[in-house]
């Protein structure tokens, strides 16, 4: 094992992670603040302080064990959720959708401006590496946060997401899975269905997007 390697990558990392979650989080905050729900905004949470949205075990610890336990091959990890009190919406079944895509929505927001930067910094001829490749790592990691929230299951925002389009029938009986769904999602990613299924497919056609997206950036740089 290269630890001189892992370390430089953890440094690469480290500012791209701690901007997508702390946004992603803020987002759903300030989403349910402006659909009627102040609970995050009295909780302080509303706010883009990093510090108000780590938790130290599953932003901090969890991830570098098993980055440096599994040599970057496995890595997962987590933020303090936001407090949303869907009850509190003005539009509770269809505002919960708003809240939820707000999240993921910044997520891909953010892949876009380091998409940008990327550019910038290659137009103004950066050529140190840890700039560079922290450019990537910006878009890679919000492009994984934003396909990986979007899975259809609640906890997850895509959970959330399908409450709220469902009939309220269908809608109620699927929200029972919700207590359970973290460790039906940690069990099919073990077990390779998210990524395979799930992640590389909608990976692909978010970088496919963000590519569309950045075109006039690229046409500048020939």
């Amino acid at each position: 094992m290269d630890f001189a390697h892992l370390i430089q990558t953890v440094l690469i990392y480290a500012l791209p992670v701690l901007f997508a979650i702390t946004v992603h989080e803020a987002a759903h905050g300030y989403a349910a603040r402006a659909l009627g729900d102040n609970t995050a905004w009295m909780m302080g949470r509303v706010t883009l302080n990093p510090m108000k949205h780590i938790d130290l075990v599953g932003t901090i610890l969890m991830p570098l064990v098993l980055y440096f336990a599994t040599s970057g091959a496995f890595l997962f990890g987590y933020a303090k959720p936001v407090p949303v009190r869907f009850d509190l919406l003005r539009h509770p079944k269809r505002d919960m959708v708003w809240v939820a895509l707000a999240g993921p929505g910044a997520n891909l927001l953010q892949a876009l401006l380091w998409g940008i930067a990327l550019y910038a910094m290659m137009a103004m001829s950066v050529s140190e590496r840890f700039f560079l490749e922290m450019g990537k790592a910006g878009m890679l990691t919000n492009v994984v946060m934003f396909a990986f929230n979007l899975f259809p299951l609640p906890p997850l925002d895509g959970g959330r997401i399908v409450v709220g389009l469902l009939p309220w029938k269908q809608a109620a009986w699927f929200a029972r899975i919700e207590p359970w769904g973290f460790f039906i999602v940690m069990g099919l990613v073990v077990a390779g269905v998210v990524s395979t299924l799930w992640m590389q497919p909608v990976m692909r056609l978010t970088f496919d997007v963000l590519d569309v997206m950045l075109y006039p950036f690229a046409y500048l740089l020939r």
